[in-house]
């Protein structure tokens, strides 16, 4: 039998009552390998796999005539001996404002909770995982590899492995570049109350848009402000762009980079650390990877770090570097009694 995806419905307490109002039911879709059906008795391992800001879990799997989705990345994998069989989960994260970036936040919702606390119990209980850290692996790319990276680091007894393409990271390089636009693009719809009416109407999103809704997302995620109109904090004074020093270091407190060092014996229990980015990123993500790399090198921890020759949109088909690496440190799968 080929591989097959099941949808797994979640209502969520974690999400119930969110700021947003965003629905709490979410739809998780589930990639379970050829041997699930044909071995009964087998249990595997499962990674968790973060989609970037604006997708959602289900938009991963969604491919085009020249690009395959994450199924069809997956089943070749398995099929050519690449990749070990492992489940597949890819969460539904998506807010109003574009993403979560994962984490618990009152702005938004309590999205670290909802994956940690309520989709990896519930993988376990559904399906026939090995049902330890040492089975489970997590990865995504931009937003996703963020996310990856800082749950991976936070909860050390859910992962055991962690894969991030271009997560977002030192937020010199990757937020600051993009404050002048943002700045401007809140000026000319009068503010965060015009701009998204403006989002809202638009047939088409410009780049500006989505760089003004990506920032906003952030502050909901790093700097929630019961004060604020929105309940968010931005980094900078909306009327003339200057940094607000307060509100951006309660930022840099969830830059990756700054995070490591309070996380390093939870990174040396790793299995593995894998980085990537493209060479040509957009938003500076390669150099912010980089770093990344280094500090956790500095702590005498190892990390695998690659580079490759491309931007930050469409490198989906890195995938299949880090995929076979992520299954290959998880225990394999294997027939025995449930855990």
């Amino acid at each position: 039998m080929s591989a097959r995806i099941e949808t797994l419905t979640i209502d969520s307490a974690a999400l119930a009552g969110n700021a947003l109002g965003d629905p709490a039911r979410r739809r998780v879709p589930v990639w379970l390998p050829p041997s699930y059906d044909t071995a009964p008795a087998r249990r595997f391992p499962v990674i968790y796999w973060l989609a970037g800001f604006t997708s959602t879990g289900a938009s991963l799997f969604q491919g085009s005539p020249w690009q395959p989705g994450l199924g069809d990345r997956l089943e070749r994998l398995v099929a050519n001996g690449i990749m070990a069989e492992a489940i597949v989960v890819a969460p539904d994260c998506f807010t109003r404002l574009g993403g979560s970036q994962y984490l618990d936040s009152p702005a938004t919702g309590l999205y670290e909770s909802h994956v940690c606390r309520e989709i990896v119990p519930a993988i376990d209980a559904r399906f026939r995982t090995i049902g330890s850290r040492a089975g489970r692996g997590i990865g995504g790319k931009s937003s996703g590899g963020f996310g990856a990276m800082v749950l991976a680091m936070r909860h050390p007894d859910l992962f055991v492995a962690v894969a991030s393409h271009a997560g977002d990271g030192y937020f010199e390089l990757s937020v600051l570049r993009e404050v002048p636009a943002v700045v401007r693009t809140l000026r000319r719809h009068d503010g965060i109350e015009g701009f998204l009416r403006h989002f809202d109407r638009a047939v088409k999103k410009s780049s500006d848009d989505i760089a003004t809704m990506m920032m906003m997302a952030s502050a909901a995620a790093y700097a929630p402000d019961a004060t604020a109109p929105h309940g968010f904090a931005l980094p900078f004074d909306v009327q003339t762009g200057e940094i607000v020093e307060s509100i951006w270091r309660r930022w840099k407190a969830w830059d990756p980079v700054e995070m490591v060092a309070a996380h390093a014996q939870a990174l040396r229990d790793l299995r593995l650390i894998y980085l990537d980015a493209g060479v040509r990123d957009e938003w500076g993500l390669d150099l912010a990877t980089r770093i990344l790399a280094a500090r956790i090198r500095g702590l005498g921890i190892n990390v695998e770090h690659q580079e490759f020759d491309d931007g930050h949109m469409n490198t989906a088909y890195r995938y299949e570097v880090s995929l076979p690496k992520l299954a290959s440190a998880l225990d394999p799968a294997s027939d025995g009694p449930s855990p």
